[in-house]
């Protein structure tokens, strides 16, 4: 990994710790608009399935430590497996349909998802908390979610269009 790519990695990692404490600041709901995940997306698309799922682990973790969102257990481990996913197959399905934004953050976002179902699954039972229907979890996501969604393929096509060339080139 390039230093310039490396020091993009931590900008994009930054703004998925700071997003969710503007929204929060705000009063803005963040488990329904999603801000940590906007600059995965972004990050992602501009760096990479690598940085994308560098971004997607590390994001989560670190603002759990630094601000108390999201709370270690049990949203932590379930988000870094989901973010992770993000951050790597937005990445790496860019890099395979560069024309198409739509088509990598689709699919991340399922794949994304099933894996947050997967791993909620198992941290509940890990810890001996109330079991859990995968699909039921899964589809609560979406549903959720959803303003949250439509706000990440609104914006994250929109600023990575006009994001600055030596950044998508890094």
């Amino acid at each position: 990994m390039t230093t310039k790519k490396l020091v993009y990695t931590a900008v994009f990692l930054a703004l998925g710790i700071l997003f969710p404490m503007l929204f929060h600041l705000l009063g803005l709901p963040g488990q329904v608009l999603l801000p940590m995940h906007v600059p995965i997306f972004l990050g992602a698309l501009t760096l990479g399935p690598i940085s994308g799922f560098i971004v997607g682990i590390l994001t989560p973790i670190l603002s759990s430590l630094l601000t108390g969102m999201p709370p270690m257990i049990p949203m932590v481990p379930i988000m870094v497996f989901e973010l992770a996913a993000y951050g790597f197959f937005a990445g790496f399905l860019y890099e395979k349909y560069p024309k198409n934004v739509f088509i990598p953050l689709i699919t991340a976002m399922i794949i994304g998802r099933i894996v947050a179902g997967i791993t909620a699954w198992s941290v509940f039972n890990i810890f001996n908390m109330d079991e859990i229907n995968i699909l039921a979890y899964i589809s609560s996501s979406f549903v959720k979610g959803l303003p949250g969604i439509i706000m990440s393929l609104v914006l994250v096509p929109l600023l990575y269009k006009r994001m600055p060339v030596e950044v998508k080139n890094s």
